[in-house]
């Protein structure tokens, strides 16, 4: 089984052959908070004042998913982003949730938390 840390923000992500199990998921998600299960997808919405702070917050997520290799789909709209996590590699290609739904869940908290700062 595996063990749950509660630095997800600090961990990487790594190519996952096996999901979770059901019975793990309320651990995983109180480590989460905000995040929530929909249709088997970790999901947030994160909340922004205008569109241009949606787009730095979308920019700076993008940045991060792209050195972890773990992109998740993402609903853009002018003051809100949702981000929904799975794992479409895991249970032999028939997906389900993952650490790294967790880790990325944890490292976009970091992103809004923190707040993403203009160039």
């Amino acid at each position: 089984m595996n063990t749950i840390k509660s630095d997800l923000a600090h961990q990487q992500c790594i190519e996952r052959k096996t999901a979770l199990t059901a019975d793990s998921l309320p651990q995983w998600l109180a480590l989460t908070p905000g995040w929530q299960l929909e249709d088997g997808k970790l999901c947030r919405t994160f909340a922004f004042k205008n569109y241009y702070q949606t787009l730095a917050f979308v920019n700076a997520l993008a940045a991060m998913v792209h050195k972890q290799d773990h992109h998740p789909e993402l609903t853009i709209t002018y003051n809100q982003c949702v981000v929904r996590y799975d794992t479409h590699s895991v249970n032999e290609g028939r997906g389900g949730l993952s650490e790294s739904d967790f880790i990325c869940a944890a490292r976009a908290d970091a992103i809004y938390r923190d707040g993403v700062k203009p160039e």
